[in-house]
């Protein structure tokens, strides 16, 4: 038989796979996971270092900067099948567009987007490390290089922005909400993810057999009815916190300019001199101190279009900020807290079709909505007036929590996502002034809400002011 006919036959069937295997999966986190699955089940090696590498290779991620900490990722592993392959390249190169289009990302059960380059890095270097609970790299495969990549001739971190995708059961494309930086919110929860995962693994005495596992406990825990109240430390929604408790912003400075000094290393070029290493430093402090106010003293917010809300009917009005108030509500119905992302966005879509349809108004009253899943929910946001404390729109915020709280409170992780995160979140934005005031919407008008039992709560909580007669 012809030769060539078969290496075209083979070429075909190649092409038949990796076409099959672009359609069976999306860029979703549970797909992402059936597929290291089947790289750890497609031969010998399937502990996570072997795994990791051969997904590193996949991928192409193998320069010179990531082989000084992580070594070589070409040679000793088999190959794995074209179509799945194909897949892991896609799904962990990270690039973004010339019309705002985010690759190398997915989407996580708990509904944020994650990149996968410095996740998987950061894992990788956590499984080398040789000593326990110091990991070699760690900042820098997972933040501090990309950081590093985002200053612009001196000024600042251009951080940001968040996106959207096309569809949530199965997303395929990612679009980002507004011009892209060099640093997107997705590549900084891949990095945050990446170190808090890698310096677990690296600390812990008895390590996951399967890196799919590490993945499924990580990103897709279900909460029980008290929420992150009852919730293992080590999960996504507390990617803020662990990340916060992990690293000092000082600690991060450091390894950004290693990271710099490293890579001229790398490219032969020479030291820095005192004076450039200073500039650089007084630099990255200051993007660090961007960071920090950003993605770890603020709470992760989910965007409107995450949630699926309709488009803002008439003209909005625009807020004059700082404002001098922050009004506390309870939705009453739905009556129950929503434990995941899929029921807090119902929850959200139902509100506003009821705000829209029912009352007449032009969007969904509230500013911001706390949901007990860990996350807060995109209202009106920071710049629009919303309809939430009749008289009082112009001069405040208004935020609600998803449940009735007339006899129960909502759980301690929520309120303190408000009360202290979102709140200071607002002060240190210029969006409320220092000595603002909170209130329960019961005080300026005739209305049980927030509810007895939350109304007595955040009577204790600092900036609550009584209504001045």
């Amino acid at each position: 038989m012809d030769r060539g006919w078969w290496k075209q036959t083979l070429a075909l069937v190649a092409v038949l796979v990796s076409t099959y295997a672009e359609a069976s999966f999306s860029w979703h986190m549970n797909d992402f996971i059936t597929a290291v699955k089947q790289v750890e089940g497609g031969g010998p090696g399937s502990e996570p270092v072997a795994v990791l590498r051969r997904l590193r290779r996949a991928a192409g991620l193998n320069d010179a900067f990531i082989q000084y900490f992580l070594g070589n990722a070409t040679s000793g592993d088999p190959e794995m099948d074209a179509g799945l392959s194909v897949y892991i390249s896609k799904a962990v190169q990270h690039r973004v567009t010339k019309d705002a289009k985010e690759e190398g990302v997915v989407l996580t059960p708990d509904g944020t987007t994650v990149a996968l380059t410095p996740l998987l890095l950061g894992i990788e270097a956590g499984f080398l490390s040789k000593s326990r609970g110091r990991v070699q790299g760690l900042y820098q495969l997972t933040l501090a290089k990309d950081l590093h990549l985002s200053l612009k001739h001196g000024s600042p971190f251009s951080l940001g922005p968040d996106g959207c995708w096309d569809n949530l059961t199965s997303p395929q494309v990612f679009t980002l909400s507004h011009s892209p930086s060099l640093l997107t919110t997705a590549q900084l929860n891949g990095g945050m993810d990446g170190a808090v995962l890698g310096m677990e693994v690296s600390a812990k005495s008895s390590r996951p057999l399967r890196l799919s596992t590490l993945l499924t406990e990580y990103y897709c825990r279900q909460l029980e009815s008290r929420g992150l109240d009852a919730a293992p430390r080590l999960i996504s929604r507390r990617r803020r916190e662990n990340f916060r408790q992990l690293v000092l912003p000082p600690v991060l400075s450091r390894q950004v300019v290693k990271s710099v000094e490293l890579q001229r290393r790398l490219k032969g070029r020479s030291k820095m001199v005192k004076k450039e290493r200073k500039q650089l430093m007084a630099v990255v402090k200051e993007g660090i101190r961007e960071f920090v106010n950003t993605y770890m003293d603020c709470p992760p917010i989910i965007p409107r279009c995450m949630w699926g809300a309709e488009a803002y009917r008439g003209t909005p009005t625009n807020l004059s900020l700082p404002l001098s108030f922050m009004f506390i509500h309870h939705t009453h119905t739905p009556s129950q807290p929503c434990l995941t992302f899929e029921q807090c966005s119902a929850d959200m879509r139902s509100m506003q079709r009821f705000h829209q349809h029912d009352r007449g108004w032009d969007d969904i009253g509230y500013s911001f909505v706390a949901g007990s899943d860990g996350y807060i929910y995109e209202g009106r946001s920071w710049h629009r007036q919303g309809a939430h404390t009749l008289g009082h729109n112009s001069i405040g915020y208004g935020v609600s929590f998803i449940g009735s709280y007339s006899t129960t409170l909502p759980s301690q992780h929520s309120m303190r996502l408000v009360r202290d995160q979102l709140a200071s979140c607002a002060v240190g934005g210029g969006r409320l002034t220092a000595n603002f005031t909170l209130q329960g919407h019961r005080q300026v008008v005739n209305t049980s809400c927030p509810g007895d039992a939350l109304y007595n709560e955040i009577t204790g909580w600092e900036h609550f002011g009584e209504v001045k007669k």
